[in-house]
């Protein structure tokens, strides 16, 4: 039965791209087992909730399972760090506890929008060359069209998405896109009625994203698309993650994963999600580079292809701590 006896979280600035925030959670139990987790990009008051509520859910209490908090306060980097802790205790991958069978994954690779349609099709040609065999783009409007047709000029046989983002207003530019054979739309407007007005267009499924089982439902029901995004970080739980799963399941719906950067930790925990039987379709779990990860081995994919780590217990990786001090920010300590 786990039982924390002290909390320490950690801020910490990532040193790629523009220099995302990220926040660590460490649980350490009375027999002095660790579970970590991480939230990406957190809001401006996760860091006072975790100092406020984090020692009166956790430290001291007696449970058996993470589905028992109920959804532990300040977030998913807390209820991780209980999933890890627990899984690590009773010796099981994260992804088994979860329900998990896949022992790898296909991966895509995700592409921002380029000013040059011959750069973007040299950057396609570097990752079909690495082994990848999905693709997907960013697109917006006014960059959409072109750089789809030119990708699929050059690669035919190519598995192709594209995500707009919730940048959308107008059907007519994505509907067109329906004739280059695309695998996905993804996250094409910001309303549910007009993805479904999109999604009864065109041959190819059309991406929800959704924070919550009940927002799930709310798409299903307007049938809104044929697939879910499903980014582990914008539920506040992992079980609530397996719920919105088995939803979209029951719905006949694809599911691909993805999810925000981080420091490894998250990623870690979206391919445990990702090992779940109704995660079909290729999931986004490329970033971040692998040197700027804390995790060992680092999170990523050979060959286009991510093994999902069933050799140790938790969420299968190691934590380089005396990294995680070194660029921590700011650290607070509950005992």
């Amino acid at each position: 039965m786990p039982r924390v006896r002290e909390i320490e979280v950690f801020r910490l600035v990532l040193p790629y791209g523009r220099r995302p925030e990220s926040i660590l959670v460490k649980l350490t139990d009375y027999g002095g087992m660790t579970g970590w987790g991480e939230v990406v990009h957190p809001g401006p008051k996760t860091w006072t909730a975790l100092e406020e509520t984090l020692g009166p859910a956790l430290l001291g209490v007696d449970w058996e399972h993470p589905g028992e908090l109920g959804g532990v306060p300040g977030g998913s980097a807390a209820d991780m760090a209980c999933w890890d802790l627990w899984t690590r205790l009773i010796g099981v991958p994260l992804a088994h506890a979860l329900g998990g069978s896949r022992t790898s994954l296909m991966a895509t690779v995700r592409l921002s929008a380029d000013r040059s349609l011959e750069n973007m099709v040299t950057r396609v040609n570097r990752h079909v060359g690495a082994g990848y065999g999905h693709v997907t783009l960013d697109v917006h409007p006014g960059w959409d069209v072109e750089p789809v047709r030119a990708v699929r000029s050059a690669y035919p046989a190519l598995a192709l998405a594209v995500d707009g983002r919730g940048e959308y207003t107008e059907i007519a530019q994505l509907e067109a896109l329906d004739s280059y054979g695309l695998a996905g739309i993804e996250r094409p407007f910001a309303d549910l009625v007009t993805s479904a007005e999109l999604q009864a267009r065109v041959s190819c499924p059309v991406a929800v994203e959704a924070a919550s089982v009940q927002e799930l439902d709310e798409a299903i029901a307007m049938h809104a698309g044929g697939a879910l995004l499903l980014r582990p970080s914008l539920f506040g739980s992992l079980g609530a993650v397996r719920r919105a799963h088995d939803r979209a399941v029951e719905a006949g719906w694809d599911i691909t994963c993805a999810d925000g950067r981080g420091a490894g930790l998250a990623r870690a925990a979206t391919v445990a999600v990702a090992s779940l039987p109704g995660c079909t379709l290729p999931s986004d779990v490329t970033e971040p580079p692998r040197n700027a990860q804390i995790v060992d081995p680092p999170v990523g994919a050979s060959g286009g292809v991510v093994a999902v780590p069933l050799t140790q217990p938790g969420l299968g990786h190691n934590i380089d701590e005396d990294r995680v001090r070194r660029m921590a920010l700011d650290t607070f300590l509950l005992r």
